[in-house]
């Protein structure tokens, strides 16, 4: 499932593709604000998003097997609710 088909599965509960598309455009634009700004977003029975930081490292070139260094970052993370782990297994 990509965007598309997640605004016309939404559509058919809000009525139309546009309140679908700007319903799941605020949703998706608050989380992105929410984890911009380092805070944690939980949707009970879903699962909830944070910020994680990776520490820097060094890796290794595949084509000319040179080691560069990977700087630290910050990366979003995604971690399951319990409801959501039982309803895929």
């Amino acid at each position: 499932m990509n965007k598309t088909d997640l605004i016309t599965k939404v559509a058919t509960v809000v009525g139309t593709q546009k309140q679908a598309r700007d319903a799941v455009e605020c949703i998706l634009d608050a989380i992105t604000e929410a984890l911009a700004n380092k805070e944690g977003v939980q949707i009970a029975g879903f699962g909830s998003f944070k910020v994680s930081e990776r520490k820097a490292r060094t890796g290794r070139n595949p084509q000319s097997g040179a080691t560069i260094d990977i700087p630290a970052r910050k990366v979003p993370k995604f971690i399951p609710g319990k409801a959501l782990k039982e309803a895929v297994s």
